[in-house]
Order: C-alpha cells, then sequence, then structure tokens
C-alpha cells in the first residue's frame, strides 16, 4: 500500500485556474546540497527515498542549494518515481558558473559541491537562463512552481539593497515568470523569502501564486499575522513554510548552542523556547511536535517543509505530524503571552 494514504494532502488553486496538490509536509533538499556537513550520494538517496515512502510528493530545490548538487541529486531520484505525480519547485534569482576551486560561492556553508560561482541576476535573461540551467540538472520534462529566491535583506545586507533587488526583479524577472505561467510552461510563480515584510511588499506588487516564507511563521515568531498573512488570505496566496524549527531551535529545545535563524541562539531566544518547551511538557507533548503542527493551521498555509539530511530526522518529522495536540496546550501558551491571541492553532 502507498504511504501516500497516511500523508494528508491540500489542494490549492492558481489564479490559472490549475489545482496543485501539496502534501502537509514537504521535503526541501537544502541539506541534499551538503549543507554544514557533505553526504555521500548513497546517504542523499536513502534520505530522498525515506521522505517518498512517508508520503511526502512535494519537493523543492534551488540553484543555490550545494551550487547545483540538490537539483542534480534530485534527477535520478524523480526519474526512478516518474510514473507518480509529484509536485515540484525549484528557483531563479542566481545564475552559476564554472570557476577556479578557491573562488567558488559559499565555501562556509556547502561542502564538498561543484567549483561553481553564484551571480545574481533577477532579470528577464537571467531569469530564463537560471531556469534553463535547473531544467538540465533536474532532468525534467516540467517544474510546478517557480520562485524568485533571496531578494530578502537578510541575503542583500540591508533594505536599500533588498528593495533594490525587488526592483530589478519586478522590472525584468517578473515579467520572465508571468510569461511562463501564462504560457502554462509553469504552472506557479512565487518568491522563496526570509522576510514576511518583504515577501508582502512583493505581494503588493505583482500577482503572485504562492510564496515559500521560510523560518517567520513558526511557534516562536507571528508578527507575520500583522498584514502579510491576512492579506494572503484575503488574495488566495498560499504558503509553502519552510524552516517550522527556526533552523533548529524548535526542534533541539534550548540546549547550549541552539541554533537560531542559521546562527546560535541569543539568550532571549533561549528563555522564550524554554518556557514554551515548558507548556509542551506539562501536556505531554515534544516542543518539535508542536512546531510542526502549529503552522498548518493557518489557512493560508499550504505545506510545512522541515529540513533533513538523514532518513531518520524524515521519519521522525512525518510521525511528529500524526500527533494530537490537546487544544489546552494552545491555550496555556496563548495565556502565558507565548503565542500570540490571534493565532490558528490545530483543531
Amino acid at each position: 500500500m502507498s504511504a501516500m494514504t497516511t500523508m494528508p494532502v491540500r489542494r490549492f488553486k492558481t489564479r490559472k485556474g490549475e489545482t496543485l496538490s501539496f502534501t502537509a509536509m514537504g521535503f526541501g533538499t537544502a541539506p541534499l546540497g551538503n549543507l554544514y556537513r557533505p553526504l555521500s550520494e548513497a546517504e542523499a538517496q536513502a534520505t530522498l527515498e525515506a521522505a517518498w515512502e512517508v508520503g511526502c510528493r512535494y519537493f523543492d530545490t534551488a540553484p543555490l542549494y550545494g551550487l547545483g548538487l540538490s537539483e542534480t541529486r534530485l534527477n535520478g531520484f524523480l526519474r526512478a518515481h516518474r510514473d507518480t505525480p509529484v509536485l515540484l519547485s525549484t528557483k531563479v534569482g542566481r545564475y552559476l558558473s564554472v570557476c577556479p576551486p578557491a573562488e567558488r560561492s559559499a565555501q562556509a556553508k556547502f561542502f564538498d559541491v561543484p567549483s561553481r560561482r553564484e551571480t545574481y541576476d533577477y532579470s528577464y535573461d537571467g531569469v530564463m537562463r537560471s531556469l534553463e540551467q535547473s531544467f538540465e540538472r533536474l532532468g525534467v520534462d516540467a517544474i510546478d512552481i517557480l520562485y524568485c529566491h533571496d531578494v530578502d535583506v537578510f541575503t542583500h545586507g540591508s533594505r536599500e539593497a533588498s528593495d533594490a533587488r525587488i526592483r530589478e526583479f519586478m522590472d525584468g524577472g517578473y515579467r520572465a515568470v508571468a510569461k511562463l505561467r501564462e504560457s502554462g510552461a509553469i504552472k506557479a510563480i512565487g518568491a522563496g523569502i526570509n522576510e514576511w515584510q518583504v515577501a508582502e511588499a512583493m505581494a503588493r506588487q505583482g500577482d503572485f501564486d504562492l510564496f515559500l516564507l521560510a523560518g517567520r511563521y513558526t511557534l516562536l515568531e507571528q508578527e507575520a499575522l500583522d498584514s502579510f498573512l491576512p492579506l494572503c488570505v484575503e488574495r488566495g496566496i498560499g504558503i509553502a513554510l519552510g524552516g517550522p524549527y527556526n533552523s533548529g531551535i524548535l526542534a533541539t529545545g534550548p540546549r547550549p548552542g541552539a541554533f537560531y535563524n542559521y546562527d546560535p541562539a541569543p539568550p532571549a531566544i533561549l528563555e522564550r523556547v524554554e518556557r514554551i518547551q515548558r507548556v509542551c511538557r506539562s501536556h505531554g507533548v515534544a516542543l518539535a511536535e508542536a512546531a510542526l503542527n502549529f503552522p498548518l493551521a493557518h489557512p493560508a498555509v499550504v505545506s510545512v517543509i522541515p529540513g533533513g539530511q538523514r532518513p531518520e530526522e524524515v521519519r521522525r518529522n512525518a510521525a511528529n505530524l500524526k500527533i494530537a495536540i490537546p487544544a489546552a496546550l494552545w491555550s496555556d501558551l496563548k495565556a502565558e503571552g507565548l503565542l500570540r491571541a490571534d493565532a490558528p492553532v490545530p483543531a
């Protein structure tokens, strides 16, 4: 029997009237790009197969992840499962060029990857060239969702630099992705963003189907409820929620060295997570279980995408989604000011 029966599916209608089927848990392939540690081919494929076995049918990738490595690792895996429909997204905004090993990009982030130099390019031609590269690396005939990648402050260092990249995309790359969607080459368009404020600015400038929002609507952070998520509900924009564990701390708990937003967590975050974890434990619920289930209660969220480098991590994430969370847990978090009063919670 297919594991698909154990993974809930959320259907989303695009601007063009296409229906996309998202599994409640998607699989983000940044770890398969040797993020923070190298993986062998056998390890990478075993992790992908574990995602398949638990029912994941939404796979997200990007040229950045391993400087093309995550896309090439998906190639053979997708071919092996080509008789079963999957939902596939990748990203544009970076163009990869061959370079000497010493000059390759992201040396402190990705290990044992191809020697490639990334060039930010959000122009019309840059988007088209990036997509062409992705088609070749993935070895597929179709990509469902195309996200503009990282036009945010986190990536470019300042609000001014972020605004300049947004303008570059809206003046060029946006015309490319809109044309691809209109022609049917791509079913949906959006942006993969680290800040909800930047996602909201883009949503007000263009006609987007989806945003992949990384880490900014979690058990730890709900500021996106101020204006962005209500705007998404109003306009029928879907949210794929990346980073539901806020880079790790909502999975590991507030232990020394726990990561928050890709860096060691500061004392204030450690203290807040300790308080959240205390409430969870009082109801017999693990912190990671509450963290993974929480975002899915929002009507705009179509899928959560936790990371996973090992098969056991993927299986554990899938098991976390099956946990019934007592309603009193959410009530207690709200009563203690640890969860916004207006945050939707799982039934």
